[in-house]
């Protein structure tokens, strides 16, 4: 694994932790809706890029990428939804939401 693809994993470990922490201040009513749904995504965009990582033919790796773009752009869907239902502060969305930016450059250029 070279020192590029260390840091953005390290970065996916990163989001995927402060999401598991921040989905703990969502309504209990949420548990096995928005909360389990944006769980799910954030382990999704780190699961996938390992997957990907692990295969040695070009497309299914890309695809693997790909997946892993996607299920990110939903678990930042799904906090931006929060926010504005108040269930998270605006502090640790920015937070989380710049660390997910990242991530998603870093994909592209992977």
């Amino acid at each position: 694994m070279s020192p590029f693809q260390k840091k953005l994993k390290r970065k996916m470990d990163v989001y995927v932790h402060a999401v598991y922490r921040l989905t703990h201040s969502f309504p209990k009513q949420e548990m096995y809706g928005s909360s389990s749904q944006v769980r799910r995504a954030a382990l999704s965009v780190v699961l996938n890029y390992i997957e990907g990582f692990a295969r040695k033919r070009k497309k299914v790796k890309k695809n693997h990428f790909e997946i892993s773009y996607g299920s990110l752009n939903e678990s930042q869907y799904i906090l931006a939804f929060a926010l504005e239902e108040k269930w998270i502060p605006s502090e640790q969305y920015d937070f989380i939401y710049k660390i997910g930016d990242e991530i998603g450059a870093m994909l592209w250029t992977e």
